[in-house]
């Protein structure tokens, strides 16, 4: 199937057009035409957004063509009446933009995850742009299985996701060497360049980074205030739970994978019913956490691997402009 789009209303360049395309879900002006490998004056460089994305058609990770469906997409089972399929799943938190290929068309990278049904999940790595009227993919790649994303950037014409792979006596489950892949975008596709092994992950990596509450319990979004946030500071952290500012201490665990946070307190300020509720649920769940993850350059707290209730979702951020979507060189990640 190909994703055709509306065209929006005339409005001026900048994050005014950004914002109304996410809310129209249509191109914000005519596609843009290639004329000699140049985007021709005039014309719509924007990338696909999310929401295109999201009934998009990619290739390259089964033998054949798959398009999502308001982000998914579910095969057939593998035994007739089965409850195992595969599944192919956009993942939203990570959403880079910029021109790779110097044609004057900016492409969109996203990642997507695919699972047959048993406990892994293969990890792509996806670009895609306008063509001729529609999203068309430039090129989808195998990043690898059960691998996570803790940064993502764009450097000139290169792709850089930092990463935390399988190193020799990891579990696959619980990953903790750290790596850097890089891709360009060519007339084949997406093509690997440099990969480099930077060593085993400790919670000292994340010393000095800076946290915003995106998510608590089972995908549900945080409030946008008040400001729920987690500071790394050595073997200490800090923050701001809604209300009151908390601290504590913190340590790897046992295993891979694996937090532990201690000797939590904070102050004693009284706020408004529904703030106090929100504050003490956030609290309850990090006293519960035991384990952590990265998700698309996300920090991802759980009370262990099948935990709902103390799952809590982190959203970098520099006390300067919020690294949610990156672009044209801006980052993802910490």
């Amino acid at each position: 199937m190909t994703l055709l789009h509306r065209r929006c209303p005339t409005m001026a360049l900048g994050a005014t057009v950004v914002a109304a395309v996410l809310a129209l879900g249509c191109a914000p002006a005519e596609d843009q035409h290639r004329s000699n490998g140049q985007a021709e004056p005039g014309l719509a460089t924007t990338a696909p957004t999310i929401e295109e994305l999201s009934t998009a058609t990619f290739e390259g990770i089964f033998n054949h063509p798959i398009t999502l469906v308001d982000g998914s997409w579910r095969g057939q089972p593998a035994v007739e009446g089965g409850a195992s399929r595969p599944t192919v799943d956009l993942v939203p938190d990570l959403y880079l933009t910029g021109d790779l290929d110097g044609d004057g068309r900016k492409e969109a990278i996203v990642l997507l995850a695919e699972s047959s049904g048993g406990s892994g999940t293969r990890l792509y790595l996806a670009a895609a742009a306008r063509l001729n009227g529609q999203i068309s993919d430039r090129g989808t790649v195998l990043i690898g299985d059960r691998v996570q994303v803790r940064a993502a950037r764009l450097d000139g014409d290169r792709i850089i996701l930092d990463l935390l792979q399988a190193g020799p006596g990891d579990a696959l489950c619980c990953p903790t060497q750290k790596a850097r892949k890089s891709w360009k975008l060519e007339q084949e596709g997406l093509t690997p360049q440099a990969t480099e092994v930077t060593g085993t992950f400790t919670l000292a990596d994340l010393d000095g980074s800076n946290w915003r509450l995106a998510e608590i319990g089972k995908s549900e979004p945080a409030p946008p205030q008040p400001e729920i946030s987690l500071r790394f500071e050595g073997d200490k952290v800090v923050g701001n739970a809604g209300c009151n500012r908390y601290f504590g201490g913190v340590t790897d665990g046992e295993t891979a994978g694996s937090i532990v946070f201690s000797a939590m307190g904070a102050t004693r300020m009284a706020c408004p019913e529904k703030v106090m509720t929100l504050e003490s649920r956030y609290l309850g769940a990090l006293a519960e956490t035991s384990h952590f993850q990265f998700s698309g350059g996300q920090l991802v707290l759980t009370g262990g691997p099948e935990s709902v209730s103390s799952r809590l979702v982190f959203k970098p951020f520099d006390p300067e402009p919020s690294m949610a979507a990156a672009s044209d060189g801006e980052t993802i990640g910490y």
